[in-house]
C-alpha cells in the first residue's frame, strides 16, 4: 500500500462511492477554500492499483514561519475500524504533510459515535463506532474530548430525518402534530418558498444579518455569499430557498374561509329554526358560538392582513435557508428569519421544502446540521434543538475533532500564538 497524488477526477470517482462522502470532499468545496487562501491536495491510498482509502487535504500557510496547517474537511474516506488501512494511511499522510512543510493535520471524521434517539437518548443495542475513537488514539491522533456544545470547526451534534424511500406521508407521521399544524396554517396563510437568483444573493444578506444581529453572532460578508453560489450552485450543491406570503392571496383564502363558517352557521341556525333536522340543542348552540368566534377572529384577521398590505406591500420575504446537496444527503447548513413577521413561523415551511426535496429526489437524509448535545431546558440552545426535534428523525453524535502532529514544536509554537491572537482580538471586540 502506498500514497498517491490523485487528479481531480481520480478522486470524485472514488469519492462519490464512498458513505462517508460530503459537499466537504469536493472539487467545488475546494475551490471555494482557495478563495480564501486554501490551497488543495487530493490524495488516495493504492494497494494494487485500486484506491482504498482517499482525502481532500486543505492547507494554509501560516504567516511568518511560513509552515503550513492542514485540514482534511470532515475527515478522511477510509474505514476507520480496518486498524492496518488506517495505520498505512496515517503513516503515509504524515510524510505527505512534512514533505510539504505541513506542521499537523486536522480531521473530523463524519462517523457516528454511537446511535440516539430523537430525545439525544443512547439506544439501547444500537451500533457504535467507539473503535474508532480509540484507533484513532492509539496512532497519535490528539483527541478533543466528547464536547457537548458548538466548539468544534464542524458540528459534534446534528440532527436528522433518514429519508431512506419514505414517502412524505411517512415522515409527516414521525413530526409533532403542532408542527404538521403550523405547516397546514402556513400553507392556508399562502406562504410559499422558491429559489431565488444571484442578483437576489443581497435579500439573503439581509435576512442573515438581522438575524445576527438578533441572536448575537457576526454574518459573514455579502462577497462570502456570492463566492459559495459561484463555486457551487452551477453543479447543484447550493440552493438557497426563501419563503415569502401573498397577502393578497391570503386575504381571498381568509375571505373565502369566512364565507364557508359563515354560510355553515347560517344553515345550521336555518334547519334548526325550522325543524328541518334534529339537533342536540347544547351540541347546536356550542357549534355556534364556536363558529361564531371563528367569523370574529377571520375579520379581525382580513383587517391585520391589510395592516401588513400597507406596511410591506403586497409579498413579503418571511426568511431563508442555504442549502448544500451532495452525496446521500439535504443539508440544512444556515438560515435566517425576518424580524418583523417572525410570527409567521416560516422556518417551519422553508425546512420543510428542504425535507420534500430530499424525499423528491431519493436522498437518503435531510441534515437539520448542528444542535448541542446539551439536552438540558437550561441551556440557552435548547429550543433551537426543539425546534429540530419536532420534525422527527435523531440525534446525531459524531467522533469528534482531531489533530495529527508532524512538528511537535511548530504545533505548539502554533496553538500558543493562535490563541494569543483570539485573545487579542476579544479584548479588541
Amino acid at each position: 500500500m502506498k500514497l498517491v497524488t490523485l487528479t481531480k477526477d481520480e478522486f470524485k470517482k472514488f469519492a462519490d462511492k464512498h458513505p462517508q462522502i460530503t459537499f466537504h470532499q469536493t472539487e467545488e468545496w475546494a475551490n471555494l477554500k482557495k478563495e480564501n487562501g486554501w490551497d488543495a491536495y487530493y490524495v488516495g491510498l493504492q494497494e494494487e492499483k485500486k484506491i482504498i482509502a482517499g482525502a481532500l487535504l486543505l492547507a494554509k500557510t501560516l504567516p511568518i514561519i511560513k509552515k503550513k496547517m492542514f485540514y482534511s474537511p470532515r475527515g478522511f474516506l477510509i474505514d476507520y475500524k480496518d486498524k492496518e488501512v488506517l495505520k498505512t494511511f496515517t503513516e503515509e499522510i504524515k510524510q505527505f504533510v512534512k514533505k510539504e512543510k505541513g506542521i499537523f493535520i486536522k480531521i473530523d471524521p463524519y462517523v457516528e459515535y454511537q446511535e440516539r434517539d430523537n430525545d439525544g437518548k443512547i439506544v439501547e443495542g444500537g451500533y457504535e463506532n467507539k473503535e474508532v475513537v480509540e484507533n484513532l488514539k492509539n496512532l497519535g491522533y490528539k483527541f478533543f474530548g466528547f464536547n457537548t456544545m458548538q466548539d468544534t470547526l464542524q458540528p459534534r451534534w446534528m440532527h436528522v430525518i433518514e429519508i431512506n424511500g419514505r414517502n412524505e406521508e411517512e415522515v409527516q407521521k414521525d413530526m409533532e402534530s403542532k408542527t404538521r399544524q403550523i405547516l397546514r396554517k402556513n400553507e392556508k396563510s399562502s406562504i410559499k418558498t422558491r429559489e431565488i437568483t444571484r442578483e437576489e444573493i443581497p435579500l439573503f444578506k439581509s435576512i442573515m444579518e438581522h438575524t445576527g444581529d438578533r441572536r448575537d453572532f457576526i454574518d459573514r460578508p455579502l462577497s462570502y455569499y456570492e463566492a459559495m453560489w459561484d463555486n457551487l450552485y452551477p453543479t447543484g450543491i447550493l440552493k438557497i430557498l426563501v419563503a415569502e406570503i401573498d397577502f393578497n392571496e391570503y386575504k381571498e383564502n381568509t375571505k373565502k374561509e369566512l364565507e364557508e363558517i359563515e354560510s355553515s352557521l347560517k344553515d345550521r341556525i336555518y334547519k334548526h329554526d325550522n325543524n328541518l333536522l334534529k339537533m342536540n340543542e347544547k351540541k347546536y348552540e356550542s357549534s355556534n358560538k364556536q363558529d361564531e368566534e371563528s367569523i370574529e377572529r377571520l375579520k379581525k384577521q382580513i383587517d391585520k392582513i391589510e395592516e401588513y398590505k400597507k406596511e410591506f406591500g403586497e409579498k413579503k420575504t418571511l426568511g431563508t435557508i442555504l442549502f448544500l446537496i451532495y452525496g446521500n444527503e439535504v443539508l440544512s447548513l444556515f438560515g435566517g428569519t425576518d424580524d418583523n413577521l417572525m410570527q409567521f413561523q416560516s422556518a417551519y415551511t422553508v425546512h420543510y421544502a428542504g425535507v420534500k426535496y430530499a424525499i423528491e429526489h431519493g436522498y437518503k437524509r435531510y441534515n437539520f446540521y448542528g444542535i448541542t448535545g446539551d439536552f438540558r431546558t437550561e441551556n440557552p440552545l435548547y429550543g433551537l434543538y426543539l425546534f429540530k426535534k419536532s420534525f422527527g428523525g435523531h440525534v446525531v453524535e459524531l467522533v469528534g475533532e482531531y489533530d495529527l502532529i508532524v512538528s511537535k514544536f511548530w504545533y505548539y509554537a502554533y496553538k500558543i500564538a493562535f490563541k494569543c491572537y483570539h485573545t487579542i482580538k476579544k479584548i479588541k471586540a
